[in-house]
Parts: C-alpha cells; structure tokens; sequence
C-alpha cells in the first residue's frame, strides 16, 4: 500500500460521496473549517495497485491537553473495501507515527466510524491503540432513515415511526402559529448566538466561541451545505418555560414574556450528499413546542435534498458523555430512527507526555460530568 498527499478538491469529493459521504467531519469543508481556526492539516489517500482504498484527513493539534494528530470520523473506506480494514489502518498508523516522531507529537488520534463490535475493536487493540480517556466528537448517534429500500418516506411515513408525544408536539406547534425560517445569510450567525448563548446559560456547558460558530457555518455555506433555521411565532404572552422537556399537559411557567416574533429556537444543519446533520442547536423554553417543528422542517429539507439520513448527532452514552445528555436524548429519539454506535475514540501513545494528557483528559470528564 502507498499513501499520498491529496490537494486537489475534486478527487477527494468524488471518494468522499462514493464511500457514501458518511460523516461531514471528513469532508473538504472540514479540513477548511479547521485551517480557519488555526490548525494545520493533511489530506492522504491510502492506495493499493494505484486504486484508491480510503481518504483521511489529519488535524494537527497543538494544545493544553497536548499535541497530537487527529483523524475525526475516519478514515472513509469505500464499502467494497472494509475487508480490508485491519491493512488500511495498519498503514495510516505507520504513516502518522512516523510523521509524529518527525513534528513533536506525542501521540495520534483516531475517532473511527466503525460499527462498535468485537471485531472492529480487536483490530484497534492488535494494532496497539487504547481507548482514549473522553470521546472528540459523537461515538453514540441517532439517525433517521429518510428511504424505504430505493424510494424516499412519504412524510405521513416519517410522522408515523415517531413517538406519539412528538407528533402532538409537532401538529401543536403548527396549530399555534409557529413559521420556520430558513437562512443563510450574515445577519443568522448573530442571531443564532444570541439563542445560544442563553442555552448555554441554562444547561450549564461551556459554548463554542463565535468565531468557531461563524467559520463552521462559512465553510458549509460556500458549497451550499449548510442552513441555519429559525423558528418563531407572532402572537403575544408566550411564557418561558421553567422545565427542559415540553410536554402535552405543561403547566409550570415563567412570569416574564417572550417579545411577538422573537426566534425561540435555532439550528445549524450541516449536509453532504447522503446525509443531513443536526450539529449546533439553540432555544429558548416556551408554551409552544417550537424546536419539535423545526426539526421536522430540517427532517423535510434533508429529504429535498435527496439525503438518505438525518442524523440527529450525539445522544448520551454513560460512561462517555455528560449525565444531563438524558432530555436531549429524550427528544432526539422521539422522532422516530435507531441508535448508532462506533468504535470509542482510540489513542496511539508516542511519548511518555501523553500521560499527562491523560489524566488532564479523565478531570476534564469529571468536570464535563460523565
């Protein structure tokens, strides 16, 4: 097997989508996002008899944690060729180790999109790799499946498989007024932060920063792969709720009122060609279930967009993700879909200086809540 640097953008689209595009984390756009935040990066193709076997893209960072090299959701593998797993990551392992022992990095990276089985995590421990202290991005997901065998889901199908909580929470929205906004234009940035902010507030974690707002939404957008939705209604006395999950029989509310129009809930969705991804998401708690309609309208444009999945992103995993991941899975799976889980984010030691990122890491879930 070879591996070479790959810089030309139209090679590595075509692999991307005909291994299905299965997460935006490999995608062109990405490794762009992460050069606008600082980062350096490296594209390679892993080849065998000159034919293309899988794509990574690698992100060098250098933190307070540690500096380490970071293959997010990857690498890609055409499908025909996952026998050939173990020889592919075998390959990339060689080729970044060598190239952290030549940078100062003291240990790489790997957060596979793998199904999560025996076999898969045997070959991840042959290839002497632990799993890492915290997970980097969603190990545990939630997808909704937007075909039936080649033909799309009618929408009375998709409403059909959600829970019946949801669907009234849906049709209750509808029935009190509420317009969901589609936007991509500058102004959405700013106000999506303001929502944000306040939902950061009131969970309690610690937010992005505007700028890793603004440069991951410029990055999508100028492909055309990303969409900020709003939804707001026009009436007035809208109370804001004290509890995190909108329910039928509601009953316990705030006393200050919600200006006629204010956007009550917001989200970035992010798309490659077979799948739509809820990534960044915002509200406000009202009387009226607001954020159930909007992501019935993301769920619809997905499904225009001839994507195949919605994936509604990270649900909670114990043992890896924040104990208050519990209503925010409540609410994801109730529109209907299944879990799906990958191999754990896995470490490759380099040095002796990756145990102190170690135990940084292990108080850094403490703190998050795992």
């Amino acid at each position: 097997m070879k591996i070479k640097k790959i810089e030309n953008e139209t090679i590595w689209q075509e692999f991307f989508d005909k291994a299905g595009s299965p997460s935006f984390l490999q995608s062109w756009e990405w490794g762009e996002f992460q050069k606008s935040e600082g980062c350096e990066i490296e594209r390679i193709g892993i080849y065998q008899n000159n034919t293309f076997q899988a794509i990574a893209l690698i992100i060098k960072i250098k933190s307070k944690r540690g500096n380490f090299l970071f293959v997010p959701h990857g690498p890609i593998i055409e499908e025909r060729r996952t026998w050939n797993v173990e020889q592919i990551l075998n390959e990339l392992k060689n080729y970044l180790t060598e190239l952290a022992k030549k940078e100062n990095y003291s240990f790489i990276r790997i957060a596979p999109i793998l199904e999560n089985n025996e076999i898969n995590q045997k070959i991840f421990q042959n290839l002497g790799f632990k799993t890492a202290p915290i997970y980097m991005h969603a190990e545990r997901v939630w997808v909704l499946p937007l075909t039936s065998e080649v033909l799309h889901k009618t929408d009375d199908e998709l409403l059909a498989s959600m829970r019946k909580t949801t669907r009234y929470l849906i049709r209750k929205a509808q029935r009190d007024g509420v317009t969901i906004e589609k936007r991509t234009d500058e102004k959405a940035v700013d106000d999506f932060w303001k929502i944000y902010q306040e939902t950061a507030k009131r969970e309690k974690f610690v937010p992005f920063s505007k700028k890793f707002i603004v440069d991951e939404f410029e990055a999508f957008n100028k492909s055309g792969n990303a969409v900020f939705l709003f939804g707001k209604v026009n009436g007035m006395g809208v109370r804001v709720s004290k509890t995190s999950e909108v329910l039928p029989n509601e009953s316990s509310f705030l006393t200050s009122e919600v200006k006629n129009g204010q956007n009550l809930a917001s989200a970035l969705i992010i798309f490659t060609k077979s799948t739509a991804f809820y990534h960044q998401g915002a509200s406000i708690h009202s009387k009226i279930p607001v954020p159930y309609l909007l992501q019935w309208e993301a769920i619809k444009e997905a499904k225009k967009r001839g994507c195949s999945l919605y994936n509604f992103w990270g649900i909670l995993q114990k043992g890896r993700t924040p104990k208050n991941w519990e209503g925010l899975t409540l609410f994801k799976t109730g529109f209907g879909g299944r879990q799906v889980d990958f191999v754990p984010t896995q470490d490759f030691i380099i040095s002796k200086k990756y145990y102190l990122t170690q135990l940084y890491e292990k108080f850094l879930g403490w703190r998050r809540g795992v």
